[in-house]
């Protein structure tokens, strides 16, 4: 089954995108088509995109199904009168929240993810900077101002893991690429010695790893299946020895490895 899904706001539509992809994992065997339509904040937009909504339906024989945040009652009014199953996002809790708290929502565009604490703002770009600098083993002299460092062999996830540590949860995160010269000495650079506290090693299935390498680097030595097994064989070796926490990244997102991460810290 195929199925057209739009993520609607009148600002970023991140809101509508995280919630609207959770309850989509659940629905398995259906093949969703996604779309962002982020800033439709005047009506004529909003009957713009009405009008394909409409040409989808006609076209594919099912409406689209639509996750939207729009906080402006005569936009979202033209989106929910149109062609969709339409799901206002804010809609489900607002009136519950807004007794409870005995306070009336502001109802205004943006609040989500708009910018309201410089000093949490300037944080988080502190934090993204200090992984982008300590990225791959960069800089050794560094590891003491990391709150957490990843270590693992090429392609196993560190970069992208770090990043995401940074971006949502304001970690100052930095990695290490176990390479043959590593494994040759069997033990890791003196200037992490005194951190070993903070480390976590990262794995992966060898074959998934195989494929990884194969897209960057296709037909090499460095992607073979014997290279990809040799590397993370020793790499467990050296982890279990120095009594390093592993984490799998095989069949695990960023989102689930930092959220396990951030627990065990």
């Amino acid at each position: 089954m195929k199925r057209s899904v739009f993520f609607v706001s009148e600002s970023t539509g991140i809101t509508a995108e995280t919630l609207g992809h959770s309850l989509l994992a659940q629905f398995e065997g259906v093949d969703f088509e996604t779309g962002y339509q982020p800033y439709i904040n005047t009506a004529s937009r909003a009957l713009e995109l009405a009008e394909r909504f409409g040409q989808l339906t006609a076209e594919e024989g099912v409406r689209p199904i639509v996750f939207a945040t729009m906080v402006d009652r005569e936009v979202g009014d033209i989106l929910r009168g149109s062609s969709c199953y339409y799901v206002e996002v804010l809609d489900a809790f607002m009136g519950g929240l807004s007794e409870e708290l005995g306070v009336a929502p502001t109802r205004k565009v943006g609040q989500s993810h708009g910018l309201r604490n410089l000093e949490m703002y300037d944080k988080r770009i502190d934090t993204i900077n200090f992984a982008m600098a300590n990225d791959d083993g960069m800089r050794l002299d560094n590891f003491a101002e990391a709150d957490v460092i990843l270590m693992g062999v090429s392609r196993c996830g560190k970069t992208p893991t770090c990043l995401y540590l940074a971006m949502h949860y304001g970690l100052r995160a930095a990695n290490y690429p176990l390479t043959p010269d590593d494994f040759e000495k069997d033990e890791i650079p003196l200037q992490l010695v005194p951190f070993r506290h903070k480390i976590f090693g990262l794995t992966i299935d060898p074959l998934r790893l195989h494929k990884v390498r194969e897209t960057r680097r296709p037909g090499s030595e460095y992607a073979s299946l014997a290279r990809c097994q040799t590397e993370l064989r020793q790499a467990t070796r050296m982890f279990s020895r120095l009594a390093i926490p592993v984490l799998d990244t095989t069949s695990q997102s960023i989102e689930e490895l930092a959220a396990r991460l951030v627990k065990m810290l």
